[in-house]
């Protein structure tokens, strides 16, 4: 149940804060005082989309809170799905700066409009007077009917089946086309193919011909430069061996007389041996360097083809070839066993609609069940509200085929006056009626289902006089099971309420503000009173006002 509002600069409201109490709450008020400007706020936090015109101070963000108790309400699992902390006493809120950029939270951690929306449904259901139009939407006459039958697992599992099921339709269509489409080209795949697997393609192998051609192609120069380098180190009069050597030869004349000379003698001799190791590897390679014309020749055809096929698909490396290799492969066997893909596929899409079927009809049987059952306790409800003359039929009809919810259409026809024809309920039902007529229906889903609240915004136009008390009667059976809030301008309503909130305008500063009282049984009789008389209620509206009160 909502325990708490608070709202700040929001519209008329600069700062309000509303405790509601469990069982039937009464919140009653002149036109324009602010009372749909308090769901208007409340709506926020359920996920609406907010404007930052309707502040009170464009300077300021605007913040509603609400805090709810929700421990009897089997939402933990709701709270692990989107990782949350789950409390007994839950807070959403939400904060809209002036800039219009929104943030909301769900026990101070951060959430996404999506996750408040889907936490506001569980929590709150808001009926306007404008709303009635949702009672001949096809999709809540089925919620009305799935509620009472009371099936929610059973359907729960069967739309998770079917999105699979949807799913593997897609995929096998794709899988058909992409198996014509292999089958089409099969051919000129499978040329690709060998042509590829014919040239023995190796990732590594364009660098290592490269590096061996520039090899062959330069071998001449290669061997003058080497035997150039080894002469100059180690052949030549003048060598750099020679005359290091005779360096190292004047030094050890001298090393005696000096520690420092000695050292770099040793340095000097280490120089020699790292020299002659150089000038003996230069002499290996020049020897092994050697011209080859036919491995040039055949290197350069090798290169060549991997160029052209390179080119022929677009890609610059061996690597790419053979991923384009793999990928030919891929498609030739998707050609040759595509076939058996799309036959297993199509043997998984039967079993799985054999199952689906089974639950849809399992559904169908539980929505008949519940069909008389709700028609029954809706024309006792609208009996009770002096519509004894009213007829309903729910029609079932087959889908023709299995559909998100089953294989059902849910069609309500209603009748308000006796001897005629049954038609949608928007076109024979005046409002009054239709206000009737969901307040019915309503009371029969907060029977079934565990909703913590229900708000009712001047449900009750269009009704008065003794129909006004029935409907207050039947909101006062309704408020035994859950929270119900509900806006009303009828005293015969406003007297059922355990709780009376005073909604009104507060001019006593420069700025008009929306103010809210909680009423004592005193006050709650003097408005019950202006509610039926006027401002100046006399002694007969008063005690009409303690009749309806029952004090």
């Amino acid at each position: 149940m909502l325990q708490k509002l608070t709202i700040q600069n929001y519209a008329l409201i600069d700062n309000l804060e509303i405790n509601f109490d469990k069982g039937l709450n009464i919140l009653t008020g002149e036109t324009g005082a602010g009372k749909s400007i308090i769901l208007g706020a409340l709506s926020l936090i359920l996920g609406q989309r907010a404007e930052s015109r309707y502040f009170f101070n464009q300077q300021k963000k605007c913040v509603i809170e609400g805090s709810f108790k929700i421990a009897d309400f089997h939402l933990k699992n709701f709270f692990e799905d989107n990782d949350l902390d789950y409390e007994g006493e839950t807070v959403l809120r939400r904060e809209i700066s002036a800039d219009g950029k929104s943030r909301a939270f769900v026990n101070d951690t951060p959430v996404n409009l999506t996750q408040i929306k889907n936490l506001g449904e569980k929590l709150i259901d808001i009926h306007s007077q404008h709303a009635t139009r949702e009672i001949n939407d096809p999709d809540f006459q089925l919620l009305v009917v799935d509620g009472v039958a009371g099936h929610h697992e059973l359907l729960g599992s069967y739309q998770t089946k079917y999105r699979a099921y949807k799913k593997s339709l897609k995929q096998l269509d794709e899988l058909i086309t992409q198996n014509d489409k292999a089958k089409a080209d099969l051919d000129y795949y499978q040329f690709q193919f060998d042509e590829l697997e014919k040239a023995g393609i190796a990732a590594d192998e364009q660098e290592g011909l490269e590096k061996e051609l520039a090899t062959l192609t330069n071998a001449e120069e290669i061997k003058r430069n080497l035997l150039g380098a080894h002469y100059l180190m180690h052949e030549g009069e003048t060598s750099a061996i020679i005359q290091l050597r005779e360096a190292g030869q004047q030094l050890s004349t001298i090393e005696q007389y000096n520690p420092g000379v000695e050292e770099l003698h040793g340095r000097l001799k280490s120089t020699l041996i790292e020299l002659k190791d150089i000038a003996a590897e230069l002499e290996n390679i020049e020897q092994r360097t050697f011209t080859n014309e036919a491995r040039a020749e055949e290197m350069n055809t090798r290169l060549s083809m991997l160029y052209n096929l390179q080119k022929k698909h677009r890609v610059n490396s061996n690597a790419e070839l053979l991923a384009i290799q793999e990928d030919l492969s891929d498609k030739i066997q998707q050609a040759v066993f595509g076939d058996e893909a799309v036959e297993k596929l199509q043997k998984q899409i039967s079993a799985d609609k054999d199952e689906l079927t089974g639950i849809a009809n399992e559904l169908s049987a539980n929505r008949s069940k519940a069909i008389p059952v709700i028609r029954q306790k809706v024309l006792a409800n609208l009996t009770e509200m002096s519509m004894s003359n009213s007829a309903l039929e729910i029609e079932q009809a087959p889908l023709a085929d299995l559909g998100a919810t089953g294989i059902d259409t849910i069609r309500f026809m209603f009748s308000a006056n006796k001897g005629h024809a049954l038609a949608d309920m928007s076109k024979v039902a005046s409002g009054g009626e239709l206000s009737r007529l969901m307040l019915s229906i309503k009371s029969i889903i907060a029977e079934y289902t565990a909703l913590p609240t229900i708000i009712f915004d001047e449900i009750d136009t269009g009704v008065s006089g003794e129909v006004a008390n029935k409907v207050g009667q039947v909101m006062e059976r309704l408020s035994s099971n859950l929270q119900v809030i509900t806006i009303t301008h009828l005293p015969q309503i406003a007297g059922k309420g355990q709780s009376h909130y005073f909604v009104y305008k507060d001019d006593a500063e420069s700025v008009t503000k929306t103010r809210i009282k909680k009423l004592n049984i005193e006050e709650r009789m003097q408005e019950i009173a202006k509610m039926l008389s006027g401002d100046n209620p006399g002694e007969s509206a008063l005690q009409n006002a303690r009749e309806l009160l029952s004090i």
